[in-house]
């Protein structure tokens, strides 16, 4: 069936404005679901690091450096999973990308489990591969629900996708305080995501994507998938005038304002929130004093925090607005950051201050790499967001080596110098008030159709 005529029996909507009049459906839930699962438990392991680096400390006797390094090690791997994958997710599909990132993940986090005592320069080299897996996952996920869902509904639902990281924080307390010192077991657990692949295997590729490579047939399957109508039913797709493959050269010559300010502003964003997830358990357990057991149920605390952020920040951007939503909460986040550096006489007013950074700073990821999608067109979304958001993840090398060099060269579990908490908070405070006004300059997405990006 032409296009035309299957616009004319759809009573004139074109596919995607089927899907902005009508309710989700089933088979929509279902790609928000994989979304929202994958970034779970995938995160799982990466706050899980968290806790294995805090014990550790004392049983391989890890300097702050070697613990700075194993932890942005991770981040390494985070920054060059978001570039390649992005670029992999635009050539070859998002779920061909969404399987590979998954299997990375699970093998390198399998091959940590059986490392010898004391190997912690092997743990942080396996620890990139881990953090390619993830990076990826977690660019490649966001456009996949974007490009299935409503325009006035696509911050709220395809934030879902950051919405709940925050429980893999919370799994990994849960997990610890259950399993207690046996690190191994912890690292383990890592491994289940792999039963993701069987939830992907009955999900179809992004027609965006289809459109993208002229396979328009399979596109209009896949929306007649998501909106549980016969194929012959699914109304006219849009035109794609010119058929690109994804470059950087695309990329840097059309979108170059963009890509600056998703590089710069999720550098800002990240830094002060990942040296928390990184070096927050070890700071309350060996700074403040906190028993293992008991950093474990404060960091419950906090994944609950989080998720509540990341929620709030996801429904507010379809309300007031994306950018004023990111301005709003880097302004508080930098107001805890500040409260962290001054006010830190207790392990206590340091556990509120992280609550309330977590809560805004982190909890602005339930929109930050969905608006930083929309910034860029169909044919480079992914390219853009995972380039721009792998150059702002350097911010997870930065972080955790930054704090580690504060903290020196001793064995960490003899001694934390709590001082370097004022200069570490007052940099993370900055860098977010700094991140919060970037945003300011991106291009306001709330209730427009990703075909007019």
């Amino acid at each position: 069936m032409s296009d035309t005529q299957a616009q004319a029996g759809r009573g004139g909507l074109t596919a995607y404005e089927q899907i902005d009049t009508r309710p989700l459906t089933g088979h929509q839930k279902s790609i928000i679901g994989l979304a929202i699962a994958g970034n779970i438990s995938e995160f799982f392991d990466m706050f899980l690091i968290g806790f294995v680096v805090s014990l550790l400390t004392s049983a391989w006797h890890l300097t702050g450096v070697s613990a700075g390094i194993i932890l942005a090690c991770s981040g390494l791997g985070t920054v060059i999973g978001s570039i390649v994958w992005g670029r992999l997710a635009d050539r070859f599909g998002r779920k061909h990308a969404f399987q590979w990132c998954v299997l990375c993940f699970v093998v390198f986090t399998a091959l940590s489990v059986f490392l010898p005592d004391g190997a912690w320069i092997l743990l942080a080299v396996l620890r990139i591969g881990v953090g390619i897996g993830v990076g990826g996952l977690n660019i490649i996920s966001i456009p996949y629900v974007q490009e299935f869902v409503p325009s006035k509904q696509r911050g709220m639902l395809s934030g879902l996708a950051s919405v709940f990281i925050p429980l893999g924080l919370l799994l990994g307390s849960v997990a610890q305080s259950v399993i207690g010192e046996n690190w191994r077991i912890l690292v383990a657990l890592g491994a289940i995501p792999v039963l993701l692949l069987f939830w992907l295997a009955m999900v179809p590729e992004s027609p965006r994507f289809y459109q993208s490579v002229g396979r328009d047939d399979d596109a209009r399957k896949a929306l007649g998938w998501a909106l549980e109508l016969p194929t012959d039913q699914v109304g006219a797709l849009p035109k794609v005038e010119q058929e690109q493959k994804a470059s950087y050269g695309l990329l840097f010559s059309k979108h170059l304002k963009p890509l600056i300010i998703i590089s710069v502003g999720s550098f800002c964003f990240i830094l002060g929130s990942f040296a928390i997830q990184s070096w927050g358990q070890t700071l309350m357990k060996d700074a403040f004093g906190f028993s293992t057991k008991m950093v474990a149920y404060l960091f419950m605390g906090v994944s609950v925090a989080d998720c509540i952020g990341r929620f709030g920040s996801a429904w507010l951007a379809d309300v007031i607005g994306r950018r004023w939503t990111m301005f709003s909460f880097g302004i508080i986040g930098a107001l805890g950051c500040f409260y962290a550096a001054f006010f830190h006489n207790s392990g206590w007013q340091f556990y509120i201050a992280v609550l309330v950074i977590m809560t805004f700073a982190d909890g602005v990821f339930g929109i930050l790499n969905a608006f930083g999608g929309e910034q860029f067109p169909n044919d480079v979304r992914s390219t853009g967001l995972g380039l721009g958001y792998g150059i702002g993840a350097t911010a997870k090398i930065v972080g955790p080596i930054f704090m580690g060099l504060l903290v020196g060269g001793d064995y960490v579990s003899q001694h934390i110098n709590i001082g370097v908490v004022t200069t570490a908070f007052t940099f993370f405070g900055v860098c977010l008030v700094i991140g919060a006004v970037v945003y300011l300059f991106a291009q306001e997405t709330k209730g427009k159709d990703l075909e007019s990006l």
